[in-house]
């Protein structure tokens, strides 16, 4: 899968984040926020419905993937792939989920500059949580394989939650077990679906243009887009949060 473009996608100066100072925590996706993972999601979806005769035998492409399946809770993905059999799509998310998890352990890479922004948020004792839609399994094993399994507090998964991304409950969950305030808190996404979620629950959004085209995610309204925790729009942000807060913020 080739990584979209940030070219005209933004703007020059993104809107603050210093208002939330003194920040209290950071909420993160998993898939494309900590990880580069949507490339193997893809593989395994494009192999194993070529092998059932998806689609006439035509391997679905990437921008199929965005829209179908990028983001998306698994009973959505059922019902998109197998619309008349709930259960057999369910049964087939599960195999794919299998599937991925055998790619994973091998092929998983931080998004540039993670243990960068990680070790921000680790001086200033900000509280964390991994906010995802993916399968528990999933989400862990990825946290593990990436060394973040002693950094994040808790782990909030759509499906535990009664609605899933887009809806905000996950958003939510996560700031009830933190017992952080919205108005102290923000979120790191790369799908529309989430970037939407997070906004629902009233907290800015940094979206991350992992592979999600540049101006889809715009749609869902994130405080701003970066390329990865290198981009320098993230760190100007950063830099104002603590000028307004002294970087005196400490872990409540």
């Amino acid at each position: 899968m080739m990584a979209p473009t940030l070219e005209n996608s933004t703007e020059s100066s993104p809107p603050s984040l210093a208002t939330l100072a003194p920040i209290q925590a950071v909420l993160f996706d998993v898939d494309g926020t900590l990880c580069d993972s949507d490339p193997l999601h893809y593989y395994a979806f494009r192999e194993m419905l070529l092998e059932i005769g998806y689609n006439g035998s035509v391997p679905v492409d990437e921008e199929w993937f965005i829209k179908t399946i990028a983001g998306k809770h698994n009973d959505d993905i059922a019902s998109a792939l197998f619309p008349d059999d709930q259960e057999r799509g369910l049964k087939f998310c599960d195999e794919k989920e299998a599937m991925f998890r055998r790619l994973v352990k091998d092929q998983l890479k931080p998004i540039d500059g993670l243990y960068k922004v990680k070790k921000w948020i680790e001086d200033r004792g900000l509280k964390r949580a991994a906010v995802t839609n993916a399968p528990r399994l999933n989400a862990e094993l990825m946290i593990e394989i990436l060394g973040l399994k002693d950094f994040f507090d808790v782990i909030i998964i759509g499906s535990e939650c009664e609605r899933a991304k887009p809806y905000p409950d996950p958003y939510l969950k996560a700031l009830e077990l933190l017992k952080v305030s919205k108005d102290h808190t923000f979120i790191f996404e790369d799908s529309f679906s989430g970037i939407t979620a997070g906004v629902a629950a009233e907290m800015p959004v940094v979206g991350l243009a992992t592979r999600n085209p540049p101006h889809v995610l715009m749609e869902a309204k994130p405080a701003f887009l970066i390329k990865d925790y290198e981009d320098s729009k993230l760190w100007t942000a950063l830099e104002e949060i603590d000028k307004k807060s002294g970087a005196t913020t400490t872990r409540v």
